[in-house]
């Protein structure tokens, strides 16, 4: 019970970022002041895929927790999308981390603490 909780809690709040990721899109794209279009198209395009990416990690560890969390695909999908946190992580730490905007240092620690979450629900 206590390892489905992990899941549950890893996974909302994947779920949870990587909805908030969208929101502030436009507003993100215009932070960086006078660029081309197609910079733009790239900014908002990267800016949404990450939250995609979040959502979908986030939904994934949730449905398959629901369905049957002990079985091999979904033992596959937790540990997998830890990797992906963890990956996520890094990059975050060498990168949105250097940053002065608040929400840009949250993603290495939220990305870290959903996966040890997910991965505590995984050894219990």
């Amino acid at each position: 019970m206590l390892n489905q909780i992990l899941f549950y809690a890893g996974g909302t709040i994947t779920l949870g970022w990587g909805i908030a990721h969208l929101f502030p899109t436009k507003s993100i794209v215009k932070g960086f002041g006078e660029i081309s279009i197609d910079n733009k198209h790239i900014i908002t395009m990267e800016w949404i895929i990450e939250g995609v990416a979040l959502i979908y990690i986030g939904v994934i560890v949730v449905g398959v927790t629901m369905i049957e969390p002990t079985n091999n695909v979904s033992v596959f999908i937790y540990l997998s999308s830890v990797l992906v946190l963890v990956f996520l992580a890094v990059i975050s730490s060498f990168t949105g981390f250097k940053v002065n905007i608040l929400p840009f240092k949250l993603c290495p620690f939220l990305f870290s603490f959903s996966a040890i979450l997910i991965l505590l629900g995984y050894t219990l």
